[in-house]
């Protein structure tokens, strides 16, 4: 017959399961939100008229891509979020939902406002919140942290992409700051 010990971390796993059927759809469904109301890819004429670096990836992509992560971002938060309380946990509370905000703001300043430089600046804080959340997470639940690492991986790829675009399209930015092109 089972213990008491042996059957904790079944109901530890099913709390975290729970938690993630409502972390996981709110995270891709704010995301996808930020980005429709932001304007967000090709559908936006002001972006689509720039020139785009050769490491650009299909259109295609970036829906899948994002859902994707997003959906990782879910699972770690659940993860997390049932952590047992502790200062490493809260930290790494703290820091997941500035990256968040950040994330979320950075389509409607690049897509929406057409500012390069300050959706550069924008992304640049986000891979420090990111990097800062991994090893956060990591310190609550090895599997949050490693969930995440996607996540920083493709933000690698969109920070180039923003400094490119930028670059590639002198005088686009709306509200230059001399950063990525004059």
């Amino acid at each position: 017959m089972a213990t008491l010990a042996d059957r904790k971390p079944t109901r530890r796993k099913r709390r975290w399961l729970k938690v993630a059927l409502v972390t996981v759809p709110a995270i891709v469904l704010a995301g996808s939100l930020s980005g429709y109301l932001a304007n967000s890819g090709y559908s936006n004429d002001w972006f689509a008229a720039l020139k785009k670096p050769s490491i650009m990836p299909p259109s295609w992509a970036f829906p899948v891509a994002w859902t994707t992560l997003y959906a990782l971002m879910g699972v770690a938060l659940a993860q997390v979020l049932t952590a047992e309380p502790s200062r490493p946990r809260t930290r790494g509370l703290v820091l997941f939902f500035l990256q968040l905000a950040l994330n979320f703001s950075w389509s409607p300043v690049f897509f929406g406002a057409g500012m390069i430089d300050w959706g550069f600046l924008i992304i640049m804080a986000m891979n420090v919140a990111v990097t800062a959340t991994i090893i956060a997470f990591s310190r609550v639940n090895g599997v949050a942290g490693l969930l995440l690492l996607p996540y920083l991986a493709w933000l690698c790829l969109a920070t180039t992409l923003n400094w490119e675009i930028g670059r590639l399209n002198p005088g686009a930015d709306r509200a230059p700051l001399g950063i990525t092109g004059a």
